[in-house]
């Protein structure tokens, strides 16, 4: 049975690296969980979403926990498929589980929650003139992300670490290299980030580090019916 809320992965669901974030605010049995890939095998993930030279790219989580590289233009005519979806199923609340740039997505009717249109002018609004440093999961989001986060007061710096590669030390050491370049705040701007990485720069950093994905479901959580 659809629920009238449904989160939204361009990975697979459930998202069992960051469920037990999202479900600390959300209600369990009052949210359907819908991936992108579902169902989809390795071989038909790369025929359908492998990037091109010259794509955008994005970086999601499968099943099995491995990661895995999607083309933005084609992520976001899937999604918009999903999401036309669910609408026929009768789901009024969407939220997209990815903080990647997307411009056509839209609802006839449903509210649709878009980290992307969200998440910036909300750091912005918080932290004014401080410097903020990003996190990003892949080398070539550094350049896609500078218009997502241009409307920041100061522009930001960025550095380059997968919540999905279980490397501890590589997200520690981009984190030390955003506060080196004047960061007064980390925002770990990839869905997949969760508690765990967040504790992690708690331990070598004396600014705040913050969870886009957390944001978020803080969020939604006051829009479930």
């Amino acid at each position: 049975m659809m629920t009238s809320f449904a989160t939204l992965t361009i990975g697979q669901a459930p998202r069992s690296d960051i469920m037990p974030l999202l479900m600390a605010h959300l209600p369990a049995g009052s949210v359907t969980h819908v991936g992108l890939l579902d169902g989809l095998s390795t071989e038909q993930i790369e025929q359908r979403y492998a990037p091109a030279e010259g794509d955008a790219v994005l970086v999601t989580r499968l099943l099995d926990g491995s990661q895995v590289k999607l083309a933005a233009p084609r992520v976001e005519r899937g999604l918009q498929e999903k999401i036309d979806v669910l609408e026929a199923l009768g789901c009024m609340t969407i939220l997209l589980l990815c903080t990647g740039e997307f411009n056509h997505l839209h609802t006839n009717n449903a509210l649709l929650l878009e980290p992307d249109r969200i998440i910036p002018p909300l750091i912005s609004s918080i932290i004014g003139q401080h410097r903020a440093g990003i996190v990003v999961p892949v080398e070539s989001q550094v350049v896609e992300q500078a218009n997502k986060w241009r409307k920041l007061a100061k522009a930001p710096c960025f550095a380059v670490a997968s919540p999905y590669l279980s490397d501890d030390q590589a997200l520690t050491e981009a984190a030390m290299r955003l506060a080196e370049q004047g960061a007064e705040v980390v925002v770990l701007d990839c869905i997949g980030f969760n508690r765990h990485h967040e504790d992690v720069l708690k331990k070598h950093l004396n600014i705040p580090v913050v969870l886009s994905n957390v944001l978020m479901a803080k969020l939604a959580a006051e829009l479930v019916v």
